[in-house]
């Protein structure tokens, strides 16, 4: 089953994608170690980012480019993004390592040579793009030209950015879009995320919709999975406390894993939108009330509420039957505590 159609099967629970982006120290054997972590906590894809700093900024000094709030305040964009960036050489043996792992890989590209580059060092199944460069409408361009679907992260933008994305994706062959709502701030609080837009965005758009989730807790991705997300995007560390870029919005391996579970039970215990009784309530039918005698009642003798109860288990007639039995006479002698049954009175 491709990630798309499993992103499109109502029965499985949202695809958690556990992002590595900068967590790896710019070492291989920790990028690996987070890969094989995400893959034993239940995550069903790992991504990578795939830029470098002279494709993404300028390596300029002046103000313009450096940053004055925030998680990195006061660092160079060049500088910041050297240290954040994925080497290229690394995306291949990743792939595979992740393979190996039963986990597949994809990443998201900040740049049309970006996009060339993954087409022939990984061949990813699916695309992510960015809140960033939802905007950026020569990478959309060429991302839409590899026929593959997108997720798109709409973090930052208004209704008519989105439309002219996903307009310019799918008219340069993008088969199908999966839209993220994501708050781009790092970290996130979970005031404020607005999550019922979530389902404007499916209504407008037409499209399966996710979450691209930057909060340390569990529980905007909880109350996305209830509004029918059908993508949870986490970032994803082997140990916060190693620092990283992106640590301090990143999941840890206990964390991750309890996510994957919390969402999977959520998913489980949505079920149908049919009302009815669930097939664990079956058992529990037997405790409902129904009609006992209270004391002896001898044949002929009238039915009434000083010899007749409602109460539980169910074996016998049900409560709303208690009116019409008033005053009819007994068929037979009955026993006390014993059901009363069709035939037990006389019309």
């Amino acid at each position: 089953m491709s990630l798309f159609e499993r992103i499109s099967d109502l029965s499985k629970p949202p695809l958690i994608v556990a992002e590595l982006s900068g967590n790896h120290h710019q070492c291989f054997e920790t990028a690996k170690r987070i890969i094989r972590l995400a893959a034993e906590c239940g995550a069903d894809a790992v991504k990578l980012q795939t830029y470098t700093a002279d494709s993404i900024t300028l390596p300029s000094e002046s103000e313009e480019f450096r940053l004055d709030s925030g998680l990195w305040a006061g660092s160079n964009l060049y500088a910041l993004y050297q240290k954040a960036s994925t080497p290229y050489e690394w995306h291949a043996p990743l792939a595979e390592y992740a393979a190996s792992n039963g986990i597949p890989l994809f990443s998201t590209p900040f740049d049309e040579d970006a996009v060339g580059f993954l087409e022939t060092a990984i061949n990813p199944e699916i695309y992510k793009i960015s809140s960033f460069e939802l905007t950026h409408l020569p990478l959309l361009v060429r991302v839409g030209e590899t026929r593959k679907p997108v997720i798109l992260s709409t973090g930052m933008a208004e209704q008519e950015e989105i439309k002219e994305a996903v307009d310019t994706l799918a008219t340069n062959g993008c088969p199908e879009i999966v839209l993220l709502k994501c708050v781009s701030a790092y970290p996130s609080k979970p005031d404020g995320f607005h999550l019922r837009s979530m389902n404007t965005l499916a209504r407008v758009f037409e499209r399966p919709v996710g979450l691209s989730d930057h909060t340390l807790s569990h529980e905007v991705a909880l109350g996305a999975t209830a509004l029918g997300a059908r993508v949870i995007e986490k970032h994803f560390t082997d140990n916060r406390a190693d620092g990283g870029v992106d640590a301090a919005f990143s999941l840890e391996p206990k964390e991750l894993s309890s996510l994957v579970s919390q969402v999977h039970n959520l998913h489980s215990a949505l079920g149908s939108e049919t009302i009815g009784r669930t097939e664990q309530d079956g058992d529990q039918l037997r405790f409902r009330r129904s009609i006992f005698t209270s004391q002896p009642i001898s044949k002929g003798q009238l039915l009434s509420a000083s010899n007749l109860k409602i109460v539980r288990p169910a074996i016998g007639l049900p409560p709303k039957r208690w009116s019409e039995l008033m005053g009819k006479k007994a068929s037979r002698d009955l026993e006390p505590f014993i059901p009363l049954k069709e035939g037990d009175w006389i019309d």
